[in-house]
């Protein structure tokens, strides 16, 4: 069998390294930049999804980029604790929860690749210009942006990894429109700074207006200032209209724009706003997602990661869910039946769960339970319980996590 791969993004480059693992050598990753470059910032990928990244053989090879988070905080904004617990390791679970940049992750996916499939098995520069399929497989017309000459690839099975404004999925969905925006825009940055808590430790803090996020994403050339990543979500224009800039892991932020949005934040652990101002290069990205569709294959051509569900950055779930489609698509095209079928049950799969994720990253997946407090105390409270009863948070937050499939293992 024969694979393209459109998008070297996590989801698809994961896609080819899983295929290959089970036996579909085969395999070859379009991208459509002239580089894979490191973007982005942190991110926290899930004990499920490193479990699936282990399987692969992966995990030394990030645990020397990455941290191991040991728990979570969730804190209202004068700084009181709603909500505890451990995470990875900590929580139970045989694998541990990873805090990473981004592209460092997708470095060494990406060198993976390279390592098992061979260095021409990630063409980059290769812009996707068309899509005809058959009941034998598909042909697709690309651009070599070095020669700016087209040419057909064709394949067995085509996979649409290729994000948000995804080209494979704007051909099976033809008018489906930009993605949805919920009035927020997100900023990230990442810099140096003195370790705090058990130098392992993640806080979400702030209410329904704004939320502040910081944690550890690197060791860093010195232990006691690791690499530490924050984000400030905030409502800044009408949700349902259509985004102020465009997404991209690139869009540079401005630090003025911000700060009024985490003035009055308490956290007592860290200087949260003392990072964000003394970080040099911030990035701004609006909140965005697609709803969830009916389908996501049509004959050979399917979808896989931001392409088939794109999900606000909320519960840590964007790059996990991506690289667990990868592994249940392997599984499905390993069979060996008619790929078809084998991408009708990869969908059954993974489609509803998926969609389900994206409806509750809308409600604020488990940080709701930040805003669920707020509405109740908005300033502040002397006993959490008072105001909202454990077993209720532990619904807003445990649900969520049995819901996106990382519930400790009992």
């Amino acid at each position: 069998m024969s694979v393209l791969v459109v998008g070297g993004g996590i989801g698809g480059l994961t896609t080819a390294l899983a295929l290959h693992e089970r036996g579909i050598r085969d395999v070859t990753v379009l991208e459509a930049s002239r580089e894979l470059r490191e973007l982005g910032v942190g991110i926290n990928t899930l004990p499920h999804a490193i479990r699936a990244l282990r399987d692969l053989g992966l995990l030394d090879a990030l645990d020397a980029v990455a941290l191991r988070t040991a728990e979570l905080f969730y804190l209202n904004r004068q700084g009181q604790q709603i909500w505890h617990e451990p995470r990875g390791l900590d929580a139970g679970h045989d694998v541990p929860q990873l805090s990473i940049h981004r592209g460092m992750l997708q470095g060494v996916i990406a060198n993976a690749v390279r390592e098992r499939l061979g260095p021409d098995a990630v063409r980059t520069g290769h812009r996707l210009a068309g899509i005809v399929a058959d009941a034998d497989g598909v042909t697709v017309r690309v651009t070599d942006r070095a020669t700016d000459e087209p040419h057909a690839l064709r394949a067995d099975v085509l996979v649409g990894a290729d994000g948000i404004h995804s080209t494979v999925r704007e051909t099976l969905f033809p008018g489906e429109g930009p993605p949805r925006w919920n009035g927020a825009t997100l900023w990230r940055g990442a810099r140096p700074w003195p370790r705090f808590l058990s130098g392992r430790s993640m806080i979400i803090a702030g209410g329904m207006a704004s939320k502040l996020v910081v944690y550890p994403i690197a060791p860093g050339d010195d232990p006691a200032a690791p690499l530490t990543n924050w984000a400030v979500i905030a409502p800044t224009g009408e949700a349902g209209g259509p985004p102020p800039r465009p997404q991209s892991w690139l869009a540079q932020g401005h630090l003025e724009e911000l700060l009024p949005h985490v003035e009055g934040f308490a956290v007592p652990h860290v200087d949260a706003v003392g990072l964000i101002a003394a970080t040099e290069t911030v990035y701004e990205y609006p909140m965005c997602d697609r709803d969830p569709l009916p389908r996501w294959s049509h004959g050979r051509v399917t979808l896989l990661g931001d392409a088939a569900h794109p999900m606000y950055p909320v519960g840590s779930n964007g790059a996990s869910q991506a690289i667990l489609d990868a592994v249940a698509l392997a599984e499905q095209l390993a069979v060996g039946d008619d790929p078809t079928a084998a991408l009708r049950r990869y969908e059954e799969e993974r489609l509803p769960a998926t969609a389900a994720i994206v409806r509750a990253n809308r409600t604020g997946g488990p940080e709701g339970v930040i805003d669920a407090v707020e509405r109740l105390a908005p300033d502040g409270f002397e006993d959490i319980d008072a105001v909202l009863p454990h077993a209720e948070r532990a619904a807003i937050v445990q649900g969520y996590a049995a819901q996106a499939g990382f519930a400790p293992r009992r």
